[in-house]
């Protein structure tokens, strides 16, 4: 079958590159493993030897077609046809040892992995394979260059390593770019703990509904290169006072002149739990 540019399909075909990745989410007879874009089965025929449960989610009506006729007498896997963003687990995410596994084309990376953290159970291993350019992004350090949103909003939740590169030709068809193997084991919220209404939180020391943070983030790199105290005082959402905006910066310990590339994920969480108390973002933020 063809690959459709559409769903931005490139398909690994390098045998020991499939093990390799199988392999590190450490599938075992306990764990229900969710595997995101199966494609045509390179990785689902390992993970089905592997693990206690497997739900294979593809969102091409061929490939979904030939997948359920492949493992239809295999009552341990389930071939789901629907858009992953799309899709609500259910009864699925009823198992207590939940792992999740894919190859994430580059244009719903984001939201993805978001949506993920956001799962419950949440997953103890998510190993992706993504774009090396959005591998870079998700790993910087504080006051890199690809230091931005996403490297706070999923490493405020979870840890994050780089496995290994992979390189264009393990493909085909042949993509413009490299890829990486990360690996992210999102960590479990305090006991007790979620957001208003009940909604799931960032974990830390002080837990913030994930929407309140990605708003903080956004408005904070959308003004990049400003300093926080004017940015808490002009971003959509925000427009504190000169004096409000030192106290809340001061009552996290973060000099008003910084800028949004210097602050480590655990200290937007803390700032964006302290804006929270005060009533902020308003109605139009940009969350």
């Amino acid at each position: 079958m063809r690959a459709k540019k559409s769903l931005g399909q490139n398909f690994l075909v390098d045998p020991n590159l499939q093990r390799k990745i199988v392999e590190a989410v450490d599938a075992g007879p306990d764990d229900t493993v969710i595997e995101i874009g199966p494609g045509h089965g390179a990785l689902t025929d390992l993970l089905a030897e592997a693990a206690g449960r497997l739900v294979a989610v593809e969102l091409d009506d061929r490939l979904a077609e030939a997948l359920e006729r492949r493992y239809r007498t295999e009552p341990a896997v389930t071939i789901v046809h629907a858009d992953i963003l799309e899709w609500e687990p259910g009864g699925v995410l009823h198992a207590d040892r939940l792992k999740v596994i894919g190859n994430i084309p580059y244009n719903i990376t984001s939201p993805l992995l978001f949506r993920a953290l956001e799962w419950r159970p949440r997953p103890e291993r998510v190993v992706v394979m993504v774009q090396r350019e959005v591998a870079d992004r998700i790993l910087a350090e504080p006051g890199e260059k690809a230091y931005g949103a996403l490297t706070v909003g999923l490493r405020a939740a979870a840890d994050v390593r780089r496995l290994f590169h992979v390189g264009r030709g393990a493909f085909r068809p042949v993509p413009n770019v490299d890829s990486t193997v990360i690996e992210i084991r999102p960590r479990t919220e305090p006991a007790g703990e979620r957001g208003a209404g009940g909604a799931d939180t960032v974990p830390g020391p002080e837990p913030v509904p994930p929407e309140t943070l990605r708003a903080l983030t956004r408005a904070a790199f959308g003004l990049r290169r400003k300093q926080l105290q004017k940015i808490l005082r002009t971003a959509p959402g925000y427009g504190l006072p000169s004096e409000a905006a030192e106290a809340v910066l001061a009552e996290v310990d973060v000099d008003p002149r910084a800028r949004p590339e210097t602050l480590a994920p655990d200290t937007f969480v803390a700032l964006a739990a302290a804006l929270a108390r005060r009533g902020y973002p308003r109605g139009d933020g940009p969350g």
